[in-house]
């Protein structure tokens, strides 16, 4: 890709690092953010401090690895990981993960693979998120390139084959990890799955046959389970406005949902890293006819991601009650659910809407994990389906 293109979406270079620095430092809104993720350090102290990085991994290692342990430690009962060991250092990686959080899903990921030795990942950054001049410096020092929303029929192709170009270019000559949601958007029922426009994306900057296309990428799913969905109630009234009409964001609600995520109690969290999609795998995709190779990746990566799931207490309480049955009772307690619907219904109650549907359509964020599970487990090959609202964290428990 052109100099001019790559220069475009990337992050920062390590040799761009001070002047953004500066930047930070000198912006009228750094006090603020700064006593926001850091009240115990005395103001002035730290801004000498921050004055002093000098590169991405100082940046990661004194701002970003500490408030996000923060978070984890202030709303995550545990954070826990599986399939970490499978990865090393000498290889690079296109990681695909179900989106449930706009800023979570990789930035907990990106401190488990700092915490156990891996080089931490490039990610996304929305377009629609990138401002003011603060927001563009802190995610472009924190490896993060951009992702442009929106445009013409003709605008959207470039920007995905300049993203298509700019990630295979990141793993196959930067050296660096990628990690993009399996799909546009969160996920705001619950129903991880993959877009295969995503997947054509990650094709488009090469003219290699199926597999050894896509081989380069070493693509790996990542699964990520909250045992409570991060803005579970605002996804819930976006859904019902969303049957009854074209759903319309407000100017500040991305910004909203990002701090309504960091802030929200998630109970215990566990991200699966799921084993490397195999050359294998994808001769087996590039054996079918060419309309059908995307849908199998697709499938192919969604069977890992439900397997990888970990389900949880409320996954199981919201699929019983849900469909009036006792299923899974042997999955949490009669406390458990009590706590529960408790917790759902001080959500609820403060939505405008019919009851019931509201009711339906907050279940199934955390039923359909397990139809999607259970259809993992008896074997189907078909298995792609058809205002801030807090709970004080006294008001559920995260026992």
């Amino acid at each position: 890709m052109t100099e001019e293109i790559y220069n475009d979406y990337r992050p920062y270079n390590d040799n761009e690092v001070p002047a953004a620095v500066q930047r930070i430092a000198q912006d009228a809104l750094f006090p603020e953010i700064a006593k926001f993720l850091f009240p115990e350090v005395d103001a002035n102290s730290f801004l000498e401090n921050f004055k002093q990085i000098k590169n991405i991994d100082d940046f990661q290692a004194k701002i970003m690895y500490p408030v996000i342990r923060k978070v984890t430690d202030l709303t995550v009962k545990l954070l826990s990981h599986s399939g970490v060991e499978q990865l090393n250092n000498r290889k690079k990686y296109m990681f695909i993960s179900n989106h449930r959080d706009i800023a979570l899903d990789a930035f907990f990921l990106n401190m488990i693979l700092f915490e156990n030795g891996i080089k931490t990942s490039e990610i996304t950054f929305g377009s629609n998120l990138m401002q003011p001049q603060i927001v563009v410096d802190i995610g472009k020092i924190n490896k993060m390139f951009k992702i442009i929303r929106g445009g013409t029929a003709r605008e959207i192709f470039i920007n995905s084959l300049n993203v298509s170009k700019y990630m295979r270019y990141t793993i196959t000559q930067k050296s660096e990890s990628a990690w993009i949601a399996q799909r546009n958007g969160r996920t705001k029922d619950g129903n991880d799955k993959t877009e295969i426009a995503v997947l054509k994306m990650f094709a488009m900057s090469s003219k290699k046959p199926f597999a050894e296309n896509l081989a380069e990428l070493n693509i790996t799913p990542v699964a990520v389970s909250y045992e409570y969905e991060p803005c579970d109630f605002l996804k819930t009234r976006e859904l019902y406005i969303s049957r009854r009409q074209k759903y319309e964001k407000s100017p500040m609600e991305d910004l909203n949902s990002i701090l309504h995520g960091i802030k929200q109690c998630k109970g215990n969290t566990h991200f699966t890293i799921c084993p490397t999609i195999t050359g294998e795998e994808l001769e087996s995709c590039e054996k079918l006819p060419r309309s059908e190779q995307f849908k199998a990746l697709a499938e192919i990566i969604d069977r890992r991601i439900y397997a990888g799931y970990k389900l949880l207490k409320t996954n199981y309480i919201a699929h019983d009650f849900l469909h009036n049955q006792s299923e899974f009772s042997n999955m949490y307690t009669p406390e458990d659910r009590k706590r529960f619907i408790e917790y759902m219904s001080c959500g609820l109650s403060i939505i405008d809407g019919d009851k019931d549907e509201l009711q339906a359509a907050f279940l199934e964020i955390y039923a359909n994990p397990v139809k999607n599970g259970k259809a993992i487990h008896f074997g189907s090959t078909t298995t792609r389906p058809p205002s801030s609202v807090v709970c004080s964290s006294s008001e559920f428990s995260l026992d």
